[in-house]
């Protein structure tokens, strides 16, 4: 079976990450995460949790908040199957830590290097656009930073999977458009 990329979109709370670890599985044994998600608070402490004990013990972890293409490449010959969880969170990461111009260097940085990667990927991002206009500058740079990332890897992806409500719909099975 040829490597495949995937990307798992949707709403908050849609089941992305549930789905992604699902589909991941299936993809080998030799299963990684990628958590992009820093605990800054007691409530993202909370949900990482809620996240490693719903993966359990089958799964290696890597916590990387910035650097995830070197983290990637890093595992090349390690493993069957990586899940990226998050993009939004790992965009917005990078946009905190410098600016937009930053962002979008490591986004197409990812882009260069998933060819090289000798593992199926499966990435999980959020669709926020769907909501309301942010009321700030930096909600609004971070949401249009999202859409913009998430069209760059979605044409780059095999596969896209959207969640809505709990329930996936393929939008895009097939040939990537590298």
């Amino acid at each position: 079976m040829a490597k495949q990329i995937i990307l798992v979109t949707g709403g908050a709370r849609s089941g992305k990450s549930k789905y992604a670890e699902q589909r991941a599985a299936a993809l080998g044994r030799r299963r990684l995460y990628v958590a992009t998600a820093e605990a800054k608070d007691e409530e993202m402490a909370q949900r990482i949790a809620e996240h490693k004990r719903r993966r359990g013990d089958e799964w290696t972890t890597i916590e990387e908040a910035v650097e995830l293409s070197g983290a990637l490449l890093a595992q090349r010959g390690r493993t069957d199957c990586a899940l990226v969880d998050c993009l939004t969170l790992w965009l917005s990461n990078l946009l905190l830590r410098r600016d937009t111009k930053y962002a979008e260097e490591k986004i197409e940085e990812l882009l260069k290097m998933l060819p090289r990667l000798d593992f199926h990927i499966v990435l999980v991002t959020n669709e926020v656009g769907w909501g309301i206009v942010p009321d700030n500058p930096l909600g609004r740079q971070f949401r249009d930073l999202a859409g913009w990332a998430n069209q760059r890897i979605a044409a780059a992806a095999n596969e896209i999977v959207l969640l809505v409500a709990g329930m996936p719909m393929i939008v895009k099975k097939g040939k990537a458009c590298l």
